[in-house]
């Protein structure tokens, strides 16, 4: 039996996204840029993807263009928003706990000269709303940040961020990182307040190699790729038309996402309940993160230990943070967790395929840990 719970890292395309890439490499495999028929076919097919990302972000299908990843949107947001907006002012805001294909953009246009504030988290995890509320000025330009950590489940309050901005009276564009978010809640850009958000496929059961970018009615950013124009010229290269039919499909096979909700807050409740039962298991993760998400330390066990003991028992499991090269995770050393603890969390990410079932298993699976291997390290 193999328990996958890497579900933040990537997903297992489900069956309605395997149906439309087969459909794409087989049959209608044409380049939706040629004028045959063939084309023709594929460009209608690559327009009714498009709705289909549009009726599940509740906005209209102009706004929606598709890239090739979700980082290669959040590049172009940050970096086509800022050249579109740097005659107007020169600060940045952001926060210490960006996903890598922000905070990196940010550390190349800090050394650019420009201003880059990067937001404290408070103790649950999220920006602290005073600080940004006494950052955004005048010379504000562009506020990015996540809708939710990928590695506690931490939300921010991010529908916040467009009151702050005009009240300030800030030529700023906002962009949301929404990739952990979007088909887990509601992610509604228009209501949010935002002009620019990012999404992925495979996060959401889609195959590998799309992703798509909002960009509200009116907001002008320059292009960060240049070629043969298409996506309106935001993106170009062929559209991967496979991939981008499998998103669609994908995001119409979402189910109720309150719904969804209620379900996997039941099984992190359950596996809370578990875990409390096993000694040395800390909680990472606030108690109103996305319950898609649970951050855990299991302290005595470094992080790779746990995750190389699960995994031969077919569990899989991540690394609480990308430790590279012997760094910690930034996202929990901003939260201010002791060095012993960070070096011992791991992530559990669910989808809305996990079963109490496998929950059950994983935590059988950590208790054993617990048992055979910390007291021998």
């Amino acid at each position: 039996m193999e328990i996958y719970l890497d579900n933040s890292a990537t997903t297992k395309v489900c069956p309605e996204a395997v149906r439309a890439v087969t459909d794409c490499l087989t049959e209608n495999y044409g380049n939706p840029s040629a004028v045959h028929s063939k084309g023709i076919k594929a460009k209608m097919l690559l327009d009714a993807s498009r709705q289909k990302i549009a009726d599940a972000l509740s906005c209209d299908s102009s706004e929606v263009y598709f890239s090739h990843s979700g980082t290669l949107a959040n590049n172009t947001a940050i970096f086509g928003a800022v050249e579109a907006k740097r005659k107007t002012g020169n600060r940045i805001i952001t926060t210490s706990l960006e996903h890598p294909s922000v905070s990196r953009c940010m550390d190349k246009l800090e050394k650019c000269g420009f201003e880059v504030i990067r937001l404290a988290p408070s103790a649950n995890g999220s920006f602290r709303t005073e600080q940004l509320v006494n950052t955004v000025n005048k010379n504000t330009i562009l506020i990015s940040t996540m809708l939710v950590n990928n590695e506690t489940g931490a939300i921010n309050p991010v529908e916040l961020i467009s009151k702050v901005v005009k009240r300030a009276s800030a030529p700023a564009l906002i962009h949301i990182d929404a990739i952990q978010a979007f088909g887990k809640i509601p992610v509604k850009p228009v209501r949010m307040g935002v002009d620019l958000l990012s999404i992925s496929g495979h996060k959401v059961h889609a195959p590998k190699g799309v992703g798509a970018l909002y960009i509200r009615k009116g907001i002008k950013i320059k292009p960060f790729l240049s070629g043969g124009g298409q996506e309106n010229d935001m993106f170009s290269g062929t559209e991967a038309l496979p991939a981008i039919a499998g998103f669609g499909a994908a995001a119409s096979a979402l189910p109720d996402l309150n719904r969804q909700l209620e379900q996997t807050r039941n099984l992190k409740n359950f596996a809370l309940n578990e875990l409390s039962k096993i000694p040395a298991v800390e909680i990472n993760s606030p108690s109103d993160a996305l319950p898609y998400i649970l951050n855990i330390s299991v302290t005595g066990i470094p992080s790779q230990v746990l995750i190389n003991y699960l995994s031969q028992k077919g569990i899989y499991i991540s690394a609480g943070s990308a430790c590279k090269k012997g760094h910690r995770s930034e996202v929990l050393t901003a939260m201010g967790l002791p060095a012993k603890r960070i070096d011992s969390a791991v992530r559990v990410s669910m989808s809305r395929f996990t079963t109490q079932e496998e929950i059950a298993v994983f935590c059988e699976g950590v208790n054993d840990a617990v048992k055979n291997i910390r007291t021998k390290l």
